[in-house]
């Protein structure tokens, strides 16, 4: 069931979300979404919930999360009878909604956003029998995942952007690079092309390294080369508590990468645990690769967490929306030569 996951990636960009609230003209009011991160309603009946439709839901939307240092679920699932599923629930910010039965009039599978409140994702499946019902969700999976892995996403990117930290976003506009971070990210480094901004807690901490370079050729989204680049700058300027000591990628797992396209620009995914050399702190961290090709350079968006004895794959995700937020000032030139190499091949 993983490679739904890594399939998400590069299918992320199927959701849109649509935007409906109240305006002064009368319309209706829609609740705020509720819910923890990562939680989800599954509306389905008790029988169906214990036999293979529920298992098929379990193993795709509650498979374990990718490269985290302890198995984490994908989604925390919340099975809710269709009698049970009143407004207490309807307001949660991800669900699923079944109906497998001979007499369903319509079969077949629907996304649609902000039905009971915003922003919120909703997919309903309906099917005539428990062996429709799989064949459907199969077909779908990729989508159903990518569906809601952008809408947690998009939630998280949509709180930043209206409340950004100042500190980071103006320094690095001054590079030509917006990035939207919660509040509180002060800067830890700052180099003519290596930045580091963290977060920190008494008990978590949650980094972002922004850095670039040269683009030479297509050997540079690989995951060898990202590697070998990310450890350099991390063993130069990112040292650890201890003499000697500092922050490297972990070799002994493999690292996650997918290639796609961000904003439209050529680009890569990669995640990992990382470890600081010479002591025992490690924790998660995704990379985000993009070509900036009107600058002839690639921009690298690094986030990773630390957060002993917790669990992190909320945290991490709070991290990727930042790093997803990544945009170059001069994207306009950069879709032009996009739009000339697709031409070209």
């Amino acid at each position: 069931m993983k490679k739904f996951l890594f399939k998400a990636v590069i299918l992320i960009s199927y959701s849109l979300f649509i935007i409906s609230c109240t305006n002064p003209s009368g319309q209706v009011m829609k609740k705020s979404a509720t819910g923890k991160p990562g939680e989800m309603i599954v509306v389905i009946s008790k029988e169906s919930w214990e036999s293979s439709p529920g298992n098929l839901i379990r193993e795709t939307l509650g498979q374990p999360q990718s490269a985290l240092p302890q198995e984490e679920p994908l989604f925390n699932l919340i099975n809710v009878p269709h009698e049970a599923f009143k407004d207490i629930f309807k307001s949660t910010g991800n669900i699923v909604i079944t109906k497998i039965s001979p007499t369903a009039e319509e079969t077949g599978i629907t996304f649609k956003n902000d039905v009971w409140a915003r922003p919120q994702a909703t997919v309903k499946i309906s099917a005539a029998s428990s062996e429709d019902f799989e064949n459907l969700f199969k077909e779908n999976a990729d989508k159903i995942l990518a569906y809601f892995l952008h809408a947690e996403k998009k939630r998280l990117m949509d709180s930043y952007k209206k409340i950004p930290e100042k500190t980071v976003l103006n320094t690095l506009q001054k590079h030509g690079i917006s990035l939207y971070v919660k509040p509180g990210f002060i800067i830890a480094e700052e180099k003519d092309d290596f930045f580091w901004f963290r977060y920190e807690t008494p008990e978590i901490s949650q980094g972002i390294f922004v850095y670039w370079f040269d683009y030479s050729s297509g050997s540079t989204f690989t995951s060898d080369f990202l590697v070998a680049k990310r450890d350099s700058l991390l063993k130069k300027y990112v040292p650890g508590p201890l003499e000697g000591g500092f922050m490297t990628t972990e070799k002994s797992v493999d690292q996650v990468f997918n290639i796609f396209e961000h904003n439209g620009n050529y680009a890569a995914e990669m995640r990992g645990l990382w470890k600081v050399e010479n002591d025992f702190m490690g924790g998660p961290y995704i990379l985000l690769a993009e070509l900036d090709a009107s600058s002839q350079r690639v921009v690298v968006a690094d986030g990773y967490v630390y957060a002993p004895s917790k669990k992190k794959r909320n945290l991490l995700r709070e991290v990727e929306a930042m790093i997803y937020s990544l945009k170059f000032k001069d994207q306009k030139k950069n879709d032009k030569i996009n739009s000339q190499v697709k031409m070209g091949n």
